[in-house]
């Protein structure tokens, strides 16, 4: 009996299990499972691979890096918007040749360099081409009256036989038409405008506000010729003012009055320089012997005039950078009195503050020993203070700065005294 009783037992649960099994067969294949985000992304990404790896993965974002220094040339080029304008119109240019085959036509024309929406809003008429820019072209369509549209970086023909119309209210110093209508363009748009007077022979930009006539090159090359001698005079003022200041600076003698004559000085030959450089721009490949001598004549004042200012600046708030801009914006008469480069570099302008003694950090002494990289020149600075200390400072003490072993701290020494040395002899010479 009991056997009987275990074999119904087992009988009713077979049966149980296959309408189980039953009932789950249609849905068999079909389970959804919730799977994690992360491992969901890393099978899509294992498919892909295998799919001929046709999707990427997301790559992840860079560190963003310290900005480039900017050059020198950009940064001429953003305080002053009529050095590029210059340099697209220089001499050995295809746009200044197209000018040129003009002016001798003895014909007249209206160019503007630009497409933005704002200009094209002031044209009416014309014809479309989009074709590359020739100095040929440019001639031949300047035959006909309106504007000629240029691209930004003038190397395609837009438009030409173009109306402009610019805002009548805006003022103009122009009586002509086409050079009232070219300095409206210019102020209303920012954008770079040519024009080529049919009577006189002449050609003016307009570059927003601004209004240039380009001169002639003879007369060009004959003012940067006199502003080379300029500069070279200027410059070795400046040289003997750096060479003065280094003996005082050995000899713990330096005042007020010294460092702000040399930054003076270096000022006033940065300012030649800026003016040098436009007629250098305008000139083009006319200028390329002016610019060599330009070039070797300045070749660090700019850096020698940062380290003064590094060396005396006291204040804190500010950048040797930021201090030779606010003095590039000076007039001629502020930078001629010397207490408000006194005050300009943090010693104020009281009565006899330009006989007060001061001490340099050492910048610029120091960045003229070979192989001295810049972060031990400001240990060397953070750790003395100032140059008369580094100066007296022995071997060993020198060697205890971080990053300096026996060999550069000797070296360092026999730099200075060497320095010294010859400092002392071109005093004299």
């Amino acid at each position: 009996m009991k056997e009987e009783k275990v074999l119904e037992v087992q009988a009713v649960e077979d049966s149980a299990r296959e309408e189980k099994a039953k009932e789950e067969k249609p849905l068999k294949g079909k389970v959804i499972r919730e799977v994690p985000k992360e491992k969901e992304s890393g099978r899509e990404k294992e498919g892909a691979k295998e799919a001929g790896k046709e999707t990427k993965e997301p790559r992840e974002p860079k560190e963003e890096r310290p900005e480039k220094k900017e050059s020198r040339d950009a940064r001429e080029e953003r305080d002053d918007p009529l050095l590029k304008a210059l340099k697209m119109v220089a001499p050995g240019t295809l746009l200044r040749e197209g000018l040129e085959s003009i002016l001798r036509a003895k014909m007249g024309a209206l160019i503007v360099i630009g497409d933005t929406p704002e200009i094209m809003s002031l044209s009416d008429g014309g014809f479309y081409l989009d074709a590359e820019f020739t100095p040929a072209a440019l001639y031949e369509l300047a035959k006909m009256d309106g504007a000629i549209i240029l691209s930004q970086d003038a190397k395609r023909i837009l438009y030409a036989n173009t109306q402009l119309v610019p805002d009548a209210r805006i003022p103009s110093v122009e009586t002509g038409i086409r050079h009232r209508t070219a300095e409206r363009v210019a102020r209303q748009t920012g954008a770079l405008v040519i024009a080529i007077s049919q009577r006189r022979g002449v050609i003016t930009l307009y570059k927003g506000f601004l209004r240039y006539i380009l001169q002639d090159i003879n007369v060009l090359v004959s003012k940067a010729n006199q502003a080379i001698q300029t500069l070279e005079k200027y410059k070795g003022v400046l040289d003997k003012a750096l060479v003065n200041l280094t003996a005082l600076e050995f000899e713990d003698l330096v005042t007020v009055y010294d460092v702000a004559k040399v930054i003076q000085r270096g000022e006033m030959v940065l300012r030649i320089v800026r003016e040098l450089e436009s007629y250098i721009s305008e000139l083009g490949v006319e200028g390329r012997l002016v610019t060599m001598q330009a070039e070797e004549l300045v070749a660090n004042v700019e850096e020698e005039l940062l380290n003064v200012i590094q060396d005396y600046y006291v204040g804190g708030d500010k950048t040797a950078q930021e201090i030779e801009q606010s003095l590039r914006q000076w007039s001629s008469e502020e930078l001629l009195d010397l207490t408000n480069i006194s005050r300009a570099v943090g010693y104020g302008s009281a009565a006899g503050v330009l006989d007060l003694n001061i001490y340099p950090r050492g910048y610029r002494v120091l960045q003229k020993i070979p192989r001295l990289p810049a972060q031990i020149i400001e240990n060397l600075i953070n750790t003395f203070k100032n140059l008369q200390n580094i100066v007296k400072a022995s071997i060993e003490e020198l060697d205890d700065v971080e990053g300096i072993g026996e060999v550069r701290a000797r070296a360092i020494r026999n730099g200075l005294r060497r320095l010294q040395e010859q400092v002392m002899l071109d005093r004299y010479i």
